[in-house]
């Protein structure tokens, strides 16, 4: 990068908001973006019959549940490259990236093959009672799975950037994407007639376009990280590989167990029917307005602490804290009273079935009181994860989510039935993130002590 661009995108001068919206916004935009791709298919399929909806949220788990592979290598390029650039290393930030990619490279290829070659007994580890159901999904996951090894790929070079301070390029990439989804889901879910499957192409489309676009990004575009980026420059580094892995694993499997666990949950949910599992699919991309905003801050938030900590700027880092805590519970509280009072109407628009917009308006109110705790929790978990230290809120969320589906499956015998199990979701969600909350509270002096020694 230039001069000009170097100071740009430093995280370890200038005013602390500014430089935090500056990664953040792009990135929300990102989350938003990447929100709104399942929404649009939630939209479109939602023409067809609450059927598809149901067939494509089952799927959708399995795109879920490859996040905690995902992580592995971006969240070891978000890491490694925000604290070497912070500590002025530029080669060493290009051989985190660059093994990071090789770490996606390999995963991406693997859980394609196993939802390629597995795709029916996946989709049938729901057990839906409808057989249509769940062909339709396991026909979802063999097309997206051509797409998984883009997507891996995409997440590092994401993550890359996010470290440099250059949340840009991914942001536009990602609205380039979403637009050809715009384009191609109307045309063949419903102009083609192919339902669920129109959607998955529709999708496979967008995210070649997007892995595509972000590898010239990286290679070629003017606030790219660094001036050379090719896989034929890459020198295997087996320390830096593991301390990628040391970092990440623990968040890699803490989305796995959270994505198993609410899978777990969600087959609960679904014993109910196919109304209840559509309307809580429904529900929650409505309710991701809220955490993939908060996400979206956190990573910014990781970006920022890993350049600072390199440079070993503490104050900063727990001023960059403050006031992160500061715009997220504003974001939370707004969501909760959006969510409370305007469920409905906003769960209408996608299924306007009377039946179904009932359950989603329950949904949505039990959700709502989840969202400021929801939010606060991505501030402390980035916070954590800046500095490298990520079994902590990995640990506390893998604790927290393990009573999910138990709590779940013991209200759901209740009186409370289907509401039962939304209301386990709540509980356990809230435990997690204050638990979080807490324990960065009450070690940041304890930590800020060790490191200034």
């Amino acid at each position: 990068m230039g001069e000009h661009a170097v100071d740009k995108y430093n995280l370890t001068e200038g005013g602390i908001l500014g430089k935090l919206l500056l990664v953040a916004l792009p990135i929300m935009g990102s989350q938003f973006m990447q929100m709104a791709y399942n929404l649009i298919d939630m939209f479109w399929l939602g023409k067809v019959g609450s059927d598809a909806v149901a067939s494509s949220g089952a799927a959708g788990m399995y795109m879920w549940l490859s996040f905690g592979f995902m992580a592995i290598g971006m969240m070891g390029a978000s890491i490694g490259v925000s604290q070497s650039l912070g500590g002025k290393d530029t080669p060493a930030a290009l051989g985190f990236s660059q093994n990071a990619l090789l770490i996606a490279i390999v995963l991406g290829l693997l859980y394609g093959l196993v939802m390629l070659f597995f795709s029916r007994e996946l989709a049938g580890f729901f057990n839906f009672k409808e057989a249509n159901v769940a062909a339709d999904a396991a026909a979802y996951l063999k097309i997206v799975a051509l797409s998984i090894p883009a997507t891996f790929v995409s997440s590092v070079i994401v993550g890359t950037f996010n470290a440099s301070g250059n949340s840009r390029p991914p942001f536009i990439i990602t609205a380039i994407g979403l637009g050809a989804n715009v384009i191609l889901d109307p045309v063949f879910i419903l102009v083609l007639g192919m339902g669920v499957k129109g959607a998955a192409i529709a999708t496979v489309i967008a995210q070649l376009i997007g892995c595509i676009g972000l590898i010239i990004a990286i290679a070629w575009s003017r606030g790219r990280p660094f001036e050379r980026y090719s896989l034929r420059t890459l020198r295997i580094e087996k320390e830096k590989i593991l301390l990628m892995l040391k970092w990440s694993i623990p968040i890699g499997l803490e989305s796995l167990l959270f994505c198993f666990l609410t899978m777990l949950t969600s087959r609960i949910e679904a014993s109910f029917g196919a109304d209840a599992m559509a309307a809580g699919k429904v529900g929650s991309q409505i309710e991701s307005l809220s955490w993939l905003i908060g996400g979206g801050f956190g990573a910014a938030l990781v970006s920022f602490i890993g350049q600072n900590y390199g440079a070993k700027k503490w104050d900063r880092i727990h001023r960059g804290v403050r006031v992160s805590a500061c715009a997220m519970a504003a974001w939370g509280l707004l969501i909760t009273a959006l969510l409370f009072f305007a469920g409905g109407t906003l769960f209408s628009f996608f299924l306007n079935e009377p039946k179904l917009v009932v359950l989603g308006t329950r949904y949505l109110r039990i959700f709502a009181l989840a969202q400021l705790v929801i939010n606060l929790e991505a501030v402390a978990a980035g916070a954590f994860k800046g500095t490298g230290r990520t079994v902590i809120p990995s640990a506390i969320s893998i604790i927290s989510n393990v009573i999910r589906p138990v709590l779940a499956l013991f209200l759901s015998r209740t009186s409370l039935g289907l509401t039962g199990v939304w209301i386990a979701v709540v509980a356990t969600t809230n435990m997690r993130g204050i638990w979080i909350c807490l324990w960065y509270l009450f070690s940041k002096k304890e930590k800020q002590t060790e490191v200034s020694q």
